[in-house]
């Protein structure tokens, strides 16, 4: 199976089925994994962005669908992002652009916003709804107008890998960027120029950053399995790392009140920890069946939303950590398939239970033409095999 959060990884499983069986006509939802979701200022919509390249608008009390999907990406939705004053949605996508939607109509409000080079990952609003700011994986954060969509100043450069996400202080004066070059950085917002040194401590990836509400403290979440807490004008860790995570952290947030964080990761859990501690709080909620890929409070601070690979996003009471309704959906998987043809045309290969630890896959052609990159997993059930370069590698389970 095409690995969707790494393009250069073929997953290998072991099945039964020659063709991939054929979708309902019916399905309401997403139908790829759940990348971003955030709620509306007023916490009476979440909105979610995925690898379906769609962006959906759900009702928090009934579970439902709003209106039809955004639709316009030509590439997967990565970040997801509301106005403060809850008018406009902000997206960024794999096809290189941010678009802005209508909240209430869901129609596009601006051109699309072009000008990095390569994919983006993440996207935030500034407090005051006047600008947008994107992280990319041309190793940049640009700021654009929010409501003329042009660029504004020249790029933001210093990371020396993909910048992974990007936040504003909550009084708007400075950016924060965390990258796969394992550091954050701090800019001041209105000139571009760096404030202080690099924040280093993460030993891998810095996936997700974001402020305090009282913007004295940053957050960040890493592929090295931990959440760690920085003096924001100073730069200077607070405390130990948080640990308890088996897999990579791929979100972080405060909750609205500043005393506690939570975290979503690859070992398909959301944690709760206590801000001030650092401790861990209550159990790990379980219910995704895949990574966790994004996780947010409510405005009020009462719940906690998730966003997973396994195309569902959750809603969990932030004080008992138990789950509030059923799962947004869309479909399920298609079961143990061999061959399933691939978007591009391209087939895919399915085996399930297939442990490999030497040789390289043969005969296989290139999904994408992009330069090789280490890639490690802490899935002890996987092995990453590489196979000649510019080809796609091999992980198998």
């Amino acid at each position: 199976m095409f690995n969707k959060e790494f393009t250069r990884d073929i997953k290998v499983r072991q099945g039964n089925l020659s063709s991939w069986p054929p979708p309902p006509l019916d399905w309401t939802g997403h139908t790829e994994p759940v990348r971003s979701v955030r709620y509306s200022p007023n916490g009476a919509r979440v909105v979610t962005g995925s690898f379906d390249t769609t962006i959906q608008i759900w009702d928090v009390e009934s579970g439902a669908v709003v209106g039809e999907p955004l639709t316009g990406h030509t590439g997967w939705v990565s970040s997801v992002a509301y106005s403060p004053d809850g008018r406009h949605i902000i997206s960024g996508s794999y096809d290189n652009t941010i678009r802005i939607w209508d909240a209430n109509t869901g129609a596009a409000v601006v051109n699309p916003l072009k000008g990095h080079t390569s994919w983006v990952w993440s996207v935030a609003c500034s407090p005051d709804g006047r600008h947008i700011i994107s992280g990319s994986q041309d190793r940049t954060i640009r700021i654009w107008d929010a409501k003329t969509g042009a660029a504004v100043g020249n790029p933001l450069e210093g990371h020396t890998d993909f910048v992974l996400s990007v936040s504003y202080s909550p009084d708007g004066r400075h950016i924060i960027s965390g990258s796969q070059d394992r550091t954050i950085r701090i800019w001041d917002a209105k000139s571009g120029a760096a404030f202080g040194r690099p924040l280093k401590g993460h030993t891998h990836w810095v996936c997700s950053v974001a402020y305090s509400p009282d913007g004295r403290h940053i957050i960040s979440g890493s592929h090295d399995c931990t959440i760690r807490i920085w003096d924001s004008q100073t730069g200077a860790a607070v405390g130990n790392p948080l640990k308890g995570h088996t897999g990579w952290v791929w979100s972080v947030a405060y909750s609205p009140d500043g005393r506690h964080i939570i975290s979503g990761s690859n070992d398909r859990t959301i944690r709760i920890w206590d801000a001030k501690t650092g401790a861990a709080v209550g159990v790990p909620l379980k219910g995704h069946t895949s990574p966790v890929t994004s996780v947010a409070y409510s405005p009020d601070g009462r719940h906690i939303i998730s966003g997973s690979s396994d195309h569902t996003i959750r809603i969990w009471d932030a004080k008992t950590g138990a789950a509030v309704g059923d799962p947004l959906k869309g479909p399920t998987s298609s079961p143990d398939p061999t061959i399933a043809p691939f978007k591009s045309g391209m087939p895919r290969l399915v085996l399930r239970s297939t442990i490999l630890s030497r040789g390289a896959l043969t005969g296989c052609r290139p999904l994408l033409t992009l330069p090789m990159g280490a890639i490690s997993s802490p899935d002890t059930h996987s092995t990453i095999v590489p196979c000649e370069h510019g080809m796609p590698r091999l992980v198998l389970l």
